[in-house]
């Protein structure tokens, strides 16, 4: 199963104001990358997560974003994107640059 295509043009658009991006499939899902770095994934239902470490992630946690995998126990380096910032395009981005940022 493969993610819609206006899911992913939707992400991308999203986050367009950060410069050129390019994607790779995953597993269902999608990688996101900046200037060949990975720094963001969809799953496969279409959840943004941005990757993220030490304190990044724990801003991320305080602003409500769960953990990737925390639905089945296997946590992974990633937390979804604050709700909020999913309509805005501003705040999206500047997750986004703390992202790369943490890299």
């Amino acid at each position: 199963m493969s993610l819609p295509d206006d899911t992913i043009a939707f992400v991308l658009e999203l986050l367009e104001p950060i410069g050129a991006l390019s994607t790779r499939n995953m597993m269902g899902g999608l990688c996101i990358y900046s200037e060949g770095q990975i720094f963001a994934i969809l799953d496969s239902d279409g959840t943004l997560f941005l990757k993220a470490k030490g304190g990044f992630a724990d801003r991320l946690q305080a602003a409500g974003s769960r953990q990737f995998g925390s639905d089945h126990g296997k946590r992974m380096g990633y937390w979804t994107l604050p709700e909020a910032a999913l309509d805005d395009a501003d705040v999206a981005c500047d997750w986004a640059r703390q992202a790369l940022a943490d890299l």
